[in-house]
């Protein structure tokens, strides 16, 4: 285990290369024409076969052992977001608006680096390994493409693990990992609201419908609705980040509109909480006379982590880098991955990696999605070590 770290860090200054590269040229959404061609000759000369998306700019690459057996997945999203990067970097970002606020220019250099190691030890593998190079991750259901293209059963034979990986920016210690069993990451689904009145002068309020007071209630009562309705052990979080109305002061308007992402980590709550806003927000329009047109955007479900899995990435750490390397999480994140599509179908793990700079204060450094995010490339190497050892190992002990 300990020549992957060795040969990781033999080739730091080439992931190092490899991730400035992307990070220079982000791309966003299911089509990233660069960003595959980047990776394509990064693997360039290794004994894969490799196969493009037919509706995304996909690369999975299989690695075959050279023993038979098993498969195993690992994957690395690619994307970037629409961020305007305010960073003092050689390498920042050169697409206006756009940015790899999220790191996934490391999970790309990092799952490349992993291929090179794991073609290194060919021989020594007991079975196949499938790399899933993954556009779309930020809200595109990049994976979600890739699973219906085949990536799962892309080595012949359905993978009998999947292992991910993200960096974060803030709140973990460089270097250290993070996971726990079950669930990981919320599912995230958007609630949309129109709220119809009839408009009128701002003056005479009683000639008309107004539709802002009621939304304001609204907004007001879901957080009342999540703290009395919901199990504080089974949380559930309900934002409106966006509400739009009237144009000027003295003109009531004829609708209100708001949106909310709703967070929740169990069916059963996600379930329960699409009937319980749609009965809010229609009994507050009642009560003010006016209607309303409530409806859902359904998004990434929850990420979970399969118990033995995620007890095995731990073991897997520790064995790699020493004791104290591995945290367990007392309690999941907030945070949506559309690697919940393929944790779904295939047990396996998603495991956190800190990659705050040393300059910064993980406490209260900009954290992932933010224009100043920033990651440490130092953090490359032990990426890649570890996708390689998990492959390795699991497929040792299938």
């Amino acid at each position: 285990m300990s020549s992957f770290t060795e040969s990781a860090q033999d080739m730091r200054d080439e992931l190092v290369r490899l991730r400035h590269s992307l990070h220079t040229t982000p791309e966003i959404g299911l089509t990233l024409p660069r960003t595959q061609e980047k990776v394509l000759a990064a693997l360039d000369g290794l004994p894969l076969e490799i196969t493009t998306g037919s509706s995304l700019s996909s690369v999975t690459a299989v690695l075959r052992g050279g023993r038979p057996g098993p498969a195993v997945l690992l994957r690395g999203d690619m994307d970037a977001l629409p961020v305007a990067e305010r960073n003092d970097l050689p390498y920042i970002s050169q697409n206006d608006g756009q940015m790899h606020a999220c790191g996934h220019d490391l999970h790309t250099a990092m799952l490349a680096g992993a291929a090179h190691l794991l073609a290194a030890r060919r021989t020594e593998l007991a079975g196949d390994v499938v790399f899933m190079f993954q556009p779309g991750e930020e809200g595109y259901e990049g994976a979600k493409y890739m699973i219906d293209e085949g990536v799962l059963d892309a080595a012949g034979q359905r993978v009998a693990a999947a292992y991910g990986m993200h960096v974060v920016s803030a709140m973990l210690p460089p270097s250290l990992f993070a996971s726990r069993p079950g669930p990981l990451m919320a599912a995230a689904d958007t609630f949309l609201v129109t709220v119809k009145g009839k408009g009128g002068h701002g003056s005479s309020p009683h000639r008309a419908l107004d539709p802002i007071p009621a939304a304001c209630e609204m907004v007001t009562a879901l957080q009342t609705l999540v703290t009395r309705q919901f199990d504080v052990f089974d949380p559930v979080v309900i934002t409106v980040g966006s509400f739009h109305a009237g144009t000027v002061d003295n003109v009531i308007p004829d609708d209100a509109h708001f949106q909310a992402t709703i967070r929740t980590f169990s069916k059963e709550n996600r379930a329960l909480v699409k009937r319980r806003v749609i009965e809010l927000v229609e009994g507050i329009a009642a009560a003010n006379g006016l209607a309303v047109e409530a409806g859902f955007g359904m998004g990434y479900p929850v990420t979970v982590n399969n118990a033995s899995e995620a007890e095995f990435a731990g073991q897997t750490v520790e064995e790699l880098f020493g004791p104290g390397r591995f945290f367990v999480s007392p309690q999941p994140v907030m945070g949506s991955e559309d690697f919940s599509y393929v944790l779904e179908q295939v047990p396996g793990a998603f495991i956190f990696l800190g990659a705050c700079p040393a300059d910064r204060d993980p406490a209260s450094a900009p954290y992932n999605h933010s224009p100043e995010a920033a990651f440490d490339d130092a953090v490359l190497p032990d990426g890649a070590a570890l996708y390689a050892a998990l492959a390795h190992s699991r497929l040792a002990s299938l």
